[in-house]
């Protein structure tokens, strides 16, 4: 408050510094050097109210994105019910109180009349049967015990699906960066046309500048769906990046929305784990690759999904065993209209049931129970199958875009390059089409695109591989030449400086 009436005194003497009568000579000098500093302290103590726009990332992206799924809140608070479900489910049940008038006459209801008459308070409890509540107990322990594994397979997604995101953000930015840069280009080449048309020097014909003209349209129609991908997936990038979860009432954040960002220039680099085998011309060892492929976080909640259910086959053989219960009552008599006497009574049982005809029940729900364990165990072996299947997928995806990344990078680009100098230099001499000329350039151009998306592909890929290998350390293999990297779980390394 003390700085801000500060800042309010220096406008004042400003502002009366301009009305007063102008001063010559030295008096002059010095009071506009005082005014010139007082004005720089002014600015220089005003807030700037403008907006600063961060960079982002890929690996920060990805921190954000998981720090912001409600998913991984969520699964906390599964995890916390089961906890808490598995010590209610390991309690006996709750004792039962019985109040009450026994053998009560009907002609009279005088309570002394008869002498087997009582007022009777009993209590009762019941037993589970067999192992039920610690089995019940075991249940839910398990799983509670999933959702940890739920949540490593959901980190590994989310690395997945925001780098394709971030990715294919910056595939279009550098696209629309490429184009823009060969639009000049274009241009020039219809100036050198219509100069030459309308000079007559050459063999410029008017179909030259039309054709001319129609690429750069087109050039600008390419700029728009580029743009238009680029803003897509950085929208879609801002849905994981979002005010997040709150432990208040309303539950959702809304006042803080998404902050305004840029991606990074540079790429990431990622770190493939297990190069040395991946890469490799060789089949992949089946008892290597599914030794890590059942450590997956994915396939790991399958275990625990497969002993929930075992362990509700268990449950459901103790159906065959009695449920027991004990009771215990007193009964109090009046003494008889004569003043003779009666003596309280008291008594003690115990009661359980019959499993006799179990063929429509318990044989059923056993059935039912043991059916479910298998299917879990189905499930889990279908996973696994898809996901050797996916991974030598993307194994021989990576082995060719390396392959036309190399082919790219080591000869066609310079040859594209060549190929367009040579036909614009012929055209420049008059002894080449024009229309060479463009086919030249837009194949350079379209060359340059394609290079920068195998090079983003086959980023796309070594973040899929990575996800095969989410519950494998990179070193935990003898001979693995991968490294871990700064960010083990997404397989990302970071910004190359």
């Amino acid at each position: 408050m003390a700085s801000k009436s500060w800042l309010q005194m220096i406008s004042v003497f400003i502002a009366e510094a301009d009305t007063r009568p102008s001063a010559t000579g030295l008096g002059m000098k010095r009071f506009n050097l005082v005014r010139l500093i007082l004005t720089a302290v002014l600015l220089l103590g005003t807030p700037w109210t403008h907006a600063d726009v961060g960079t982002l990332s890929l690996h920060q992206a990805i921190d954000l994105a998981r720090q912001h799924d409600p998913w991984l809140q969520g699964s906390r608070y599964r995890q916390r019910s089961f906890s808490e479900a598995s010590v209610s489910a390991a309690a006996l049940p709750d004792p039962q109180l019985a109040i009450g008038f026994a053998n009560l006459p009907v002609d009279s209801f005088d309570f002394n009349q008869e002498p087997m008459t009582q007022f009777k308070v009993g209590v009762s409890q019941t037993f589970a049967r067999g192992s039920s509540r610690a089995l019940n107990r075991q249940r839910y322990e398990l799983m509670s015990d999933e959702e940890p594994l739920l949540r490593d397979n959901r980190q590994a997604s989310i690395t997945v699906q925001v780098s394709n995101l971030w990715l294919d953000a910056y595939l279009a930015r550098e696209s629309v960066r490429l184009i823009e840069a060969d639009r000049e280009l274009f241009e020039y080449l219809v100036d050198v046309a219509q100069s030459s048309y309308s000079s007559g020097v050459g063999n410029s014909r008017q179909q030259d500048i039309i054709r001319a003209q129609l690429e750069l349209t087109r050039l600008d129609d390419r700029l728009s769906a580029l743009k238009q991908r680029e803003e897509s997936a950085i929208s879609q990038l801002s849905a994981w990046l979002g005010a997040g979860y709150s432990e208040n009432r309303e539950g959702w954040q809304t006042a803080a929305a998404v902050p305004s960002f840029r991606l990074s220039e540079q790429l990431p680099e990622l770190q493939l784990k297990f190069a040395d085998r991946l890469l490799a011309s060789r089949d992949l060892d089946s008892g290597w690759l599914a030794g890590h492929l059942l450590q997956h976080p994915a396939i790991l909640s399958k275990d625990k999904q497969i002993d929930v259910e075992e362990t509700g086959v268990q449950l459901a053989k103790q159906n065959y065993k009695p449920q027991w219960g004990v009771n215990a009552s007193y009964g109090y008599r009046d003494d008889a209209p004569d003043n003779v006497r009666r003596d309280d009574f008291f008594s003690v049982g115990v009661t359980f049931d019959l499993p006799i005809f179990t063929g429509n029940r318990q044989d059923r729900k056993l059935q039912a129970s043991i059916a479910r364990a298998e299917e879990k165990k189905t499930e889990k072996w279908y996973a696994l199958r898809n996901f050797q299947a996916a991974l030598e997928n993307q194994r021989a995806i990576l082995k060719r875009l390396s392959q036309r990344q190399a082919l790219y990078q080591g000869r066609l680009l310079e040859q594209m390059h060549d190929q367009a100098e040579a036909s614009l230099t012929a055209y420049t001499t008059d002894d080449g089409d024009f229309a060479e000329v463009v086919r030249a350039r837009i194949a350079e151009l379209n060359a340059k695109i394609e290079a920068l998306e195998i090079g983003i592909a086959r980023k796309k890929t070594v973040v899929e591989l990575n996800y095969f290998f989410a519950g494998s350390s990179a070193g935990s293999s003898a001979g693995s030449s991968a490294v871990s990297s700064t960010n083990t779980a997404s397989g990302i390394e970071g910004s190359t400086p």
